[in-house]
């Protein structure tokens, strides 16, 4: 999985779970407080939550390129 609807009632409503290593997802948090956010119950996941209204067509193509990259990295048994 790469994204998804998030399923877990902390989410905001039109957010997306896009998949990417923690160290990034931290500053992404930074940068973009206004996109990007994670909410108590995501914090255990290699993932970060998407303001969907703030997310241009541009970023969210950069995203999912980033969750592509993450995903087929550890499908390969690397953590690199």
């Amino acid at each position: 999985m790469m994204a998804c609807v998030p399923s877990h009632k902390s989410a905001e409503p039109g957010s997306l779970v896009i998949r990417m290593d923690r160290r990034d997802r931290n500053a992404m948090l930074t940068e973009r407080p206004d996109l990007f956010y994670v909410t108590d119950h995501y914090l255990g996941y290699d993932a970060v939550l998407v303001r969907l209204a703030a997310c241009d067509a541009a970023t969210m193509r950069n995203l999912l390129a980033m969750a592509h990259r993450f995903v087929s990295r550890r499908g390969r048994g690397s953590r690199n």
